[in-house]
């Protein structure tokens, strides 16, 4: 961020969000939240309510974190993605993180051959005054037929770990996956970096 801005706080230790960041040209220091969100259960709600509900309990956590240590001029960007699968009644699964390989099997199995989509929370928070940002984006995602030996070839290597739906966007595309993306790609890979982008400066313009 430019001087006389307040110093961004990336609330995830996430690569790949760091990466949209850098490449976007904003300066962020990284302070991961300590939350395991795999402990919590979103209950009776939509994807895209409670993957914004995550970023929030995310920035929030951070957020104490900088009050504590008296940081001052500080904003904490948090970022949370889920898939979501809808059967043809409209009823939604809402896949997270893998815990385990098996369950990674799971997940694409549920995915190909359709059409899922992919909802980024986001939370700004100014943590002097906890003033916030919430807001969430979404893609719609078609995958096509992937065989079983493909499958469990890939969940093999591992690379399926800490990802929503168990794969990442880009890497996927290189190994020749039938993915085809409605929406912003980088709400697939965690972060909608033009929208975040124009969501922070109206933030950091707005008084506390």
């Amino acid at each position: 961020m430019s001087d006389g801005s307040p110093t961004l706080y990336l609330a995830s230790g996430s690569p790949r969000r760091r990466e949209l960041l850098a490449g976007a040209g904003i300066a962020h220091e990284v302070l991961p939240a300590r939350l395991d969100d795999g402990l919590l259960a979103p209950g009776d709600v939509r994807a895209r309510e409670w993957v914004v509900a995550l970023a929030w309990f995310k920035g929030v956590q951070v957020a104490l974190v900088l009050r504590e240590r008296a940081v001052d001029s500080a904003v904490v960007l948090a970022g949370d993605t889920l898939v979501s699968v809808e059967d043809d009644n409209g009823v939604e699964t809402i896949l997270g993180q893998p815990r385990d390989a098996e369950e990674a099997v799971r997940m694409i199995r549920l995915m190909r051959d359709r059409e899922h989509a992919v909802h980024t929370g986001i939370a700004l928070v100014d943590p002097a005054t906890f003033r916030r940002d919430l807001f969430v984006d979404s893609a719609s995602v078609r995958v096509g037929h992937i065989p079983d030996e493909a499958i469990d070839a890939y969940v093999a290597t591992g690379q399926w770990r800490g990802k929503a739906g168990a794969y990442n966007l880009n890497e996927r595309l290189g190994a020749g996956w039938p993915i085809e993306v409605s929406g912003d790609p980088g709400t697939v890979i965690g972060l909608p970096v033009g929208l975040v982008a124009a969501r922070l400066a109206r933030f950091c313009e707005e008084p506390g």
